[in-house]
């Protein structure tokens, strides 16, 4: 052990400022990091290279009196700990860390500032912003190079220390497959706010999503996977505050350890838990989006309020000859160091935590891009990924990339390793464009549709490593995108300068509502088209909440501080909504009843010689099979595509027995007349969905006859072989 103690901490006791130093305390162990119960009484234990003296400061039940204050002794790999015999789960703490105030060096620590732990797992009171949070004395000459002593305890959350025993009783851990994976992502808080069964004392907790009706509701939808936006504790902005809004999607992560408090109906972490359960129970799995890439304490004009006065140092990516100031390759202030080895342990000890301790199934990792950044930039063997990927816990999850930053080379999709799924955002702009009626946009629309081998189909991945989307949380909802052609962020108070502006959207001829019947019509055609696509096409589909039924936010397409009805879910459906979300549920179920539609290997349209075979064949309306010239007209808007059944869905070189469908596209304004083409094995073709008329009954159709399929709309056939009849889908 190495002595970091100032001189004037004696070994044992000592009195400073009323505080008892040392009483009671023995010397514990380095690990786990964290608070731990261990049954007899709690082991602390904190890392900080630079730290000269760390400060157990204990407080009151209330949490308002801060009632001694005990130096942690050993210092250990650079690991301060200690272990209270006496502590019990529900005691409240936090630390105060000594050692140099040199912003030039990159140091911060002050011990003026009560600090949270980073590994503490419940927080319990709320921020309340005020300029004792911050480590200089804000309005100085000098800014950040200033000291600033004011005591923050006031105004701080404290730590708790938990008792983790859960009894899980007849819950399983599932694993659903990435083949049978439909994403649906949603707000933890505004998904129930406004929700009729969900008893108001619930509304907006996690206690809420739990409720039975929220659960079979989700589970008649048909999807697999509920993805939640950030739940990790996370600070309100102060200047959000200041303007009477909230930072309501939370990425913007104070304990990467916490579920949010605001979510929390009870005192007790286990709420979480019995969510989880309750949704394994449905056969759905629980996704977290996580954000690891930076944290709430900003640049250097930001508060301190953790990390910073833990050890700045390390925690952060400090510019190399002007450690004053931070790297700023996520947009946000700061950005996490993942290439100091405790950082890193951090990250991937609270990944471990979720998954094991909570339970939950996988992880979507917010400007992933960030994670496997070292020195000289993005390495797909940067040493996050490789621990994810040799981890024998989290290589199991479900890792989710949303890959790209605002950093150098930050744009990284189809670039992460084997192992990863990744957010495509080209399927999201092909597929609006396309349907806007874009010209020249057939080749990207087919490659999106058969998962963008173009991008993932390399080193053995999988078609589902393309998470297709056309909507989520950033942007226009589903509604919004067919009746908006520009932002509408006003509501954000800043002057509608939020917000992308290149949305790829079209508002039909109205902006925003209208009563009149034809739009509405073709906005609602529309929307089916984008869920058809969606859901029809290779690769993994993610549904953002809601958009099954066309919830709106009023043409605001940044709603990241509307914690208000603007951003919450309205769950009182129109007749379109009812409509809509029947359609929604009908094409999840046909994505289930075809396998052909959730192939894991990549379709390639080559002939399989020993089968004679092809697995994916694109036909011009006529039937007969694309060439060069017909995917490069810049007015072509219309194709079919055979998606064979017969095609092997392994590497076994054996004819496959799954369903052969059709799918007749048409993106022009006009009704286009297909030919339906022949299938070897078939008789007739069965018309499943058309969304020009989505409660059409089925229709059956011989081959080589004509079928028009009208402006702006899909249909989809199912083929009947010889000597049997449709079966019921």
């Amino acid at each position: 052990m190495t002595e970091r103690h100032d001189s004037e901490t004696d070994e044992g006791m000592a009195l400073q400022g009323g505080f008892v130093m040392g009483s009671r305390i023995q010397e514990g162990l380095p690990h786990p990091l964290g608070a731990t119960w261990d049954g007899l009484g709690v082991n602390f234990a904190l890392f900080s290279a630079h730290a000269t003296r760390v400060e157990l400061c204990l407080f009151d039940e209330a949490g308002e009196e801060e009632i001694e204050r005990i130096v942690l002794p050993e210092y250990t790999d650079e690991v301060w700990h200690g272990y209270l015999p006496d502590a019990r789960p529900g005691q409240l703490y936090g630390y105060r860390v000594h050692g140099p105030y040199e912003p030039e060096a990159g140091h911060r620590f002050n011990p003026n500032k009560l600090l949270i732990d980073p590994y503490a797992k419940q927080l319990v009171g709320e921020l309340v912003w005020d300029d004792a949070l911050y480590g200089y004395t804000i309005g100085h000459e000098d800014g950040d190079l200033s000291f600033d002593e004011r005591d923050s305890a006031p105004f701080m959350p404290r730590c708790r220390v938990i008792d983790p025993a859960f009894t899980w009783g007849r819950s399983t851990e599932i694993m659903v497959p990435w083949s049978d994976t439909v994403i649906y992502e949603a707000h933890a808080r505004g998904y129930t706010m406004r929700h009729p069964a969900v008893p108001e004392e619930l509304r907006g907790t996690f206690s809420g999503l739990a409720v039975p009706e929220v659960i079979d509701y989700l589970k008649a939808l048909g999807i697999s996977s509920m993805e939640l936006m950030p739940i990790h504790a996370f600070a309100d902005d102060r200047h959000l505050q200041e303007k009477d809004l909230h930072n309501y999607w939370g990425y913007n992560t104070l304990a990467f350890f916490v579920p949010h408090p605001r979510y929390m109906a009870t005192e007790s972490i286990s709420e979480f838990k019995q969510m989880v359960a309750r949704y394994h129970a449905a056969g759905i799995e629980v996704l977290l989006d996580v954000v690891y890439n930076h944290t709430a304490e900003g640049n250097e004009m930001g508060p301190t309020l953790s990390f910073k006065g833990i050890d700045n140092a390390s925690y952060y990516r400090l510019m190399p000859e002007e450690n004053r100031y931070y790297i700023n390759d996520t947009g946000t202030g700061n950005t996490l160091n993942l290439s100091h080895p405790r950082v890193l342990q951090m990250v991937t000890d609270s990944l471990r935590y979720w998954a094991s301790e909570m339970r939950v199934d996988g992880f979507r990792f917010d400007l992933a891009t960030i994670l496997g950044r070292e020195s000289d930039g993005f390495d797909e063997g940067g040493g996050f990924l490789d621990s994810c990927r040799q981890d024998p816990l989290l290589s199991q999850c479900k890792l989710i990339a949303e890959p790209w930053d605002c950093g150098p080379g930050g744009y990284q999709v189809g670039k992460f390793p084997p192992g990863w799924a990744e957010w495509n955002d080209r399927f999201r702009d092909d597929m609006r464009a396309f349907w806007r009626g874009d010209e020249g946009k057939l080749p990207a629309f087919a490659n999106r549709l058969t998962a963008s081998a173009d991008l993932f189909n390399h080193r053995g991945r999988k078609a589902f490593s393309s998470i297709n989307f056309v909507t989520a949380h950033d942007g226009f909802t589903l509604r919004d995108l067919v009746s908006y052609s520009d932002k509408h962020n006003e509501a954000n108070g800043e002057d509608n300068q939020d917000g992308h502006d290149d949305n790829v959207s079209w508002n039909h001829g109205a902006e925003g509502e209208t009563d009149d019947a034809e739009i509405r019509e073709l906005r609602m055609r529309q929307m089916r088209n984008q869920l058809a696509t969606l859901i029809l096409s290779q690769g993994t589909p993610m549904l953002l909440g809601g958009d099954e039924f066309g919830r709106t936010q009023g043409g605001n397409n940044n709603a990241y501080c509307q914690d208000s009805e603007i951003g919450w879910v309205d769950w009182d459906f129109s007749d379109e909504g009812r409509e809509l979300l029947a359609f929604t549920r009908k094409l999840i179920r046909l994505r289930r009843h075809y396998p052909i539609l959730e192939r894991g290997r990549f379709m390639t349209g080559k002939l399989n010689e020993q089968l004679g075979i092809k697995d994916v064949t694109w036909l011009t309306p006529d039937a007969e099979e694309m060439v060069d010239d017909d995917w490069h007209r810049d007015n072509a808007k219309a194709i079919a595509v055979v998606l064979d059944g017969h095609a092997q869905p392994t590497g076994i070189c054996a004819p496959g027995n799954d369903v052969t469908v059709l799918l007749t596209i048409n993106a022009s304004p006009e009704e286009v007349v297909f030919v339906l083409p022949e299938s070897p094995g078939g008789s007739q073709w069965v018309r499943r969905i058309d969304t020009f008329d989505p409660a059409a009954e089925d229709v059956r159709c011989d081959m080589k006859t004509e079928y028009g399929v009208k402006g702006r709309s899909l249909s989809l056939f199912e083929l009947v072989e010889e000597g049997r009849g449709a079966p019921h889908a």
